[in-house]
């Protein structure tokens, strides 16, 4: 369908929901749930399935009274992330941690599930996020974040081709090619 957009990025919801009301539970307690899902209708989804999991109450039994997206203070740097995630394969349940570099959470886990799949052929609904957490650089452990942080890191251009400034200046033959090596 045209109007379903699949490329929209993971979001961070809080969704706060409960058992209805009746007339022997007229206040029943409320549960807080922070979930990654690409909109409020599958955050509310994911909220549900997690709820019937842990405790006894279904989207039929029960009501949402609040969802919110949860957006980051500061995504002008680049911070590392460290994502503890459950996932289901075809051998069994594994526990895993990961660590991602990213200037949002929300890229973080993008590429978590896209990593996921790419290594593990998991897909998202076999994913379960259990906890996130910014990481200082001290007490990262993978080798592909720790080797990002040197502070001598370069990131060289070696074959750069050095274009006319404008149309009218380009000549349309060369009597010698273009030397592309700097140092």
């Amino acid at each position: 369908h045209p109007s379903i957009k699949m490329t929209s990025i993971m979001k961070l919801y809080q969704v706060v929901g409960r058992k209805a009301p009746t007339k022997t539970d007229e206040n029943p307690p409320a549960y807080r749930m922070k979930l990654f899902a690409r909109n409020e209708v599958m955050a509310k989804s994911r909220f549900w399935y997690f709820m019937h999991q842990m405790r006894k109450m279904k989207k039929t039994t029960g009501e949402i009274l609040d969802v919110n997206e949860i957006v980051e203070k500061n995504t002008r740097y680049v911070k590392n992330y460290g994502i503890w995630v459950k996932y289901n394969s075809r051998s069994g349940t594994h526990n895993m941690y990961r660590e991602y570099r990213d200037i949002s959470i929300n890229r973080a886990v993008e590429t978590l599930y896209n990593d996921m799949a790419g290594r593990h052929r998991s897909r998202n609904k076999s994913i379960q996020i259990i906890k996130t957490a910014t990481v200082a650089a001290k007490d990262c452990k993978r080798v592909s974040t720790l080797q990002m942080h040197n502070n001598k890191l370069r990131f060289p251009l070696p074959h750069r081709i050095m274009r006319p400034t404008s149309k009218q200046v380009r000549s349309l033959y060369n009597a010698s090619r273009p030397s592309t090596h700097f140092q």
